[in-house]
C-alpha cells in the first residue's frame, strides 16, 4: 500500500508537509507495515489541497482532500488498518469532474508521479521520445512532425514552434543554445510552476529534443528565483538524467551531446520578452533589444538561439511519442492541441486546467470551475494577465482559441484566467494592472516609462472620485501612443486592460466621473455605508467599527457617523441581520 501525499507548492502552502509528518507518525506509532509514503506534485485541485492518494496493492486509488494533520489518525486508522474508505474525507463525485473533464497532455504526470524520482518517469514511458528521435529521426524529420501537430508557443504569441526551431537551424554556425523562459511573472499565472515542481523531467526531455532538432548542443532554463522547489526539483532531476546518461555526452550512443544549465532570474517580469531575458542571461540589466536581428539569428552571446517556454516545450515528448498527428486532432484548424489555464479569482473551484483548444469560456469557467464563488453574477474574466485585456459576460461563450480571444481584445497568453463577479470594479482593476506593469516596465521607452504613469494617474483619480471630463478620451489617446511607441511587447500590449474595459464597461468610466459613483460599489472615496431598519439594536456592528463610527442604544437602530466612517466594511461583514447597505 502507498500513501502519496501532493507537495506541491499550492499543497505546501495549505499544510501538506505537516500532513506528511502527522502520516509518518501515525504509521510508527501504530507499527504498520507494507506501507510507503511518497511525494507528489500539483494535481490541479488546488482548492481541495492538502490532497492524499492512497494505493491499495491491487493499485485502486482513493483520493482524499483537505487532509489537515488532525484528520490524519482517521484516515490511518479506517483505510490503512481496517481497509476501508474515510468517505466523510474522500473526494465527491463532483470534484472528480474538475480532471475528469480535462484532456491532459502537458499535466498528463502532474500529480501521479514522484517529480523527485526518475524511475517513475521512465516508468510512464519518459524518455522514450528522445530514443525514438536519436535512434531513428534525422532533425528535418523531429521538426516535420512538430509542424504536423500544429504546436504553437504557450508563452503567449502563439508564434508556430516549428518556425522558430528552423529558424535557429537554419542559421550557420556551430554554437547554438535552447533557451527556457521559465520566468512566469503574469499575477494570477502558475501553470509553468506546477509543471516544473510536477513533471520536470517532461521539460528537460523536451529540450533535449529541441536541442537536436535545431543543432544546439547547450540548453539554459530561465527560472525565477521566487520558484525556489521548482528549482530544486530540477536540480535533482537533470543530476538523475546525467547520471542515466540522458543528458550530457553521447546520449543513447547517438553522437549528440546536450546539457542543461539553470539560471535564476530576479523577478523582472519584462524579462518575459525574449532580448530582455537574453540581455539578463548575459550579465546585462534586463531591457529589450531591437529586432532584426532575431534571436534565432543572432541572440545569447550573439549566437542563434531559440526561446520557448515551459508548456510548449513539455508538450513535445508527448508530440514525438505519439505522433504529431494526434495532437493536431485534438483543439481547432488554427489552434491545436491543449492548453492549460490557471482558474483564479472569483471562482469556485481554482486551479489548473487543461483543455483542448476550442472549448467555450463558460466551458472552464462554469464547466469545469464550477462558477462563481457564493453564486455572485459572473461579470468579466481577464486573460493574458497584464498583457491581456478583460472579456465582458456577454462574450462568454467565445470559445478559447487565439483568433477569438484575439478578437476580443485580450489574449491567451500564458493561460491565466482570472474571474470577477458583480463586486468587481472593472477601472479598478485596470487600475491594478496598468499599476503592475508601470512597477515592471524597464524604462528604456519614453512612451512606456512616461505613458504608462500618467496612464496610472488617471485612474487613480477617477477611483478616488477625483475623475474629470476629457480623461476618458486622454486614455484612449495616451494608450495609442504607448502602442506606436514602445519597443517590447511589455508597452505595446501595457494599454489593453484598460482599452478593453473601455471597451466593455465605458459606463462604469463614465459613472465615476460625472456621477462620482462606483457603479460596483467598490471604490473607496465613492461608496458609504448605511443602516436601516432591519437593524436589532444588537450592538455588534458598533462593537466592531475600529473608529467608533456607529452609534446607539441596545435593541434601538443604529446609525453611522458618515464623517467618521473610513469605510473599511467590518459593519457589513459582521452584521446578521442585513442591516448594512452598501451603496
Amino acid at each position: 500500500m502507498r500513501v502519496v501525499i501532493g507537495q506541491g507548492s499550492c499543497g505546501i502552502a495549505t499544510g501538506a508537509k505537516k500532513t506528511a509528518a502527522e502520516f509518518e507518525k501515525q504509521i510508527a506509532e501504530k507499527n504498520i507495515s507494507n506501507v510507503t509514503l511518497g511525494v507528489t506534485g500539483c494535481v490541479g485541485t488546488c482548492y481541495l489541497e492538502p490532497i492524499v492518494d492512497v494505493y491499495d496493492d491491487d493499485g485502486k486509488m482513493t483520493r482524499y482532500v483537505k487532509v489537515q494533520p488532525d484528520k490524519v489518525e482517521k484516515s490511518v486508522e479506517e483505510h490503512l488498518m481496517q481497509h476501508q474508505v474515510a468517505e466523510d474525507q474522500a473526494i465527491t463525485e463532483e470534484d472528480k469532474e474538475f480532471v475528469g473533464k480535462q484532456q491532459r497532455v502537458v499535466l498528463r504526470n502532474c500529480g501521479v508521479i514522484n517529480p523527485e524520482n526518475i524511475e517513475d518517469y521512465i516508468a510512464v514511458d519518459g524518455y522514450k521520445a528522445i530514443e525514438k528521435v536519436l535512434t531513428s529521426m534525422k532533425p528535418e524529420e523531429v521538426i516535420e512532425e512538430i509542424k504536423v501537430s500544429g504546436l504553437r508557443g504557450r508563452g503567449g504569441a502563439g508564434f508556430p514552434t516549428w518556425f522558430k526551431w528552423n529558424a535557429a537551424k537554419q542559421s550557420p554556425g556551430n554554437e547554438k543554445y535552447l533557451v527556457c523562459n521559465a520566468d512566469e511573472g503574469d499575477p494570477g499565472a502558475f501553470m509553468d510552476r506546477s509543471v516544473l515542481e510536477g513533471d520536470p523531467h517532461s521539460l528537460i526531455e523536451g529540450m533535449i529534443i529541441g536541442g537536436y532538432a535545431m543543432g544546439a548542443t547547450q540548453g539554459v532554463i530561465y527560472c525565477r528565483a521566487e520558484y525556489p522547489l521548482a528549482i530544486k526539483r530540477l536540480e535533482i532531476a537533470m543530476a538523475q538524467a546525467r547520471e542515466k546518461g540522458f543528458l550530457g555526452k553521447n546520449i543513447f550512443n547517438s553522437g549528440f551531446d546536450f546539457d542543461l544549465r539553470i539560471k535564476a532570474g530576479a523577478g523582472a517580469f519584462v524579462c518575459g520578452e525574449e532580448t530582455a531575458l537574453i540581455a539578463s542571461l548575459e550579465g546585462e540589466r534586463g531591457m529589450p533589444r531591437l529586432k532584426p536581428p532575431f534571436p534565432a539569428a543572432k541572440g545569447y552571446w550573439q549566437k542563434p538561439t531559440d526561446i520557448n517556454n515551459v508548456e510548449t516545450l513539455a508538450n513535445v515528448p508527448w508530440i514525438i511519442y505519439n505522433g504529431g498527428a494526434a495532437f493536431g486532432s485534438m483543439g481547432t484548424e488554427k489552434s491545436k492541441g491543449t492548453k492549460v489555464f490557471a482558474l483564479a479569482g472569483k471562482i469556485k473551484k481554482g486551479g489548473l486546467v487543461e483543455v483542448p483548444m476550442g472549448l467555450t469560456l463558460r466551458d472552464v469557467i462554469f464547466g469545469i470551475g464550477g462558477g462563481i464563488k457564493n453564486d455572485r453574477e459572473f461579470k468579466a474574466v481577464q486573460m493574458g494577465g497584464p498583457s491581456g485585456g478583460c472579456i465582458p459576460a456577454e462574450l462568454i461563450d467565445t470559445p478559447v482559441t487565439y483568433e477569438d480571444i484575439n478578437k476580443t481584445g485580450a489574449i491567451v497568453g500564458s493561460g491565466g484566467m482570472i474571474v470577477m463577479d458583480e463586486d468587481t470594479c472593472m477601472v479598478d482593476m485596470a487600475r491594478y494592472f496598468l499599476n503592475f506593469t508601470r512597477d515592471e516596465s524597464c524604462g528604456k521607452c519614453n512612451y512606456c516609462r512616461i505613458g504608462t504613469k500618467r496612464m496610472l494617474e488617471i485612474l487613480e483619480r477617477i477611483t478616488e472620485g477625483e475623475g474629470k471630463d476629457g480623461d476618458i478620451e486622454l486614455l484612449e489617446e495616451l494608450a495609442g501612443k504607448i502602442k506606436d511607441g514602445s519597443m517590447c511587447g511589455l508597452g505595446q500590449t501595457a494599454p489593453n486592460p484598460v482599452l478593453t474595459t473601455l471597451k466593455y464597461f465605458r459606463n462604469e468610466y463614465e459613472d465615476h466621473i460625472y456621477n462620482k459613483k462606483c457603479t460596483a460599489a467598490s471604490c473607496k472615496a465613492l461608496i458609504s455605508f448605511s443602516i436601516n431598519d432591519a437593524c436589532k439594536g444588537c450592538t455588534l456592528c458598533a462593537r466592531h467599527c475600529p473608529v467608533g463610527a456607529i452609534s446607539g442604544k441596545v435593541k434601538e437602530k443604529h446609525v453611522i457617523d458618515q464623517d467618521l466612517c473610513i469605510k473599511c466594511g467590518k459593519c457589513l461583514d459582521t452584521c446578521k441581520f442585513g442591516a448594512i447597505e452598501k451603496k
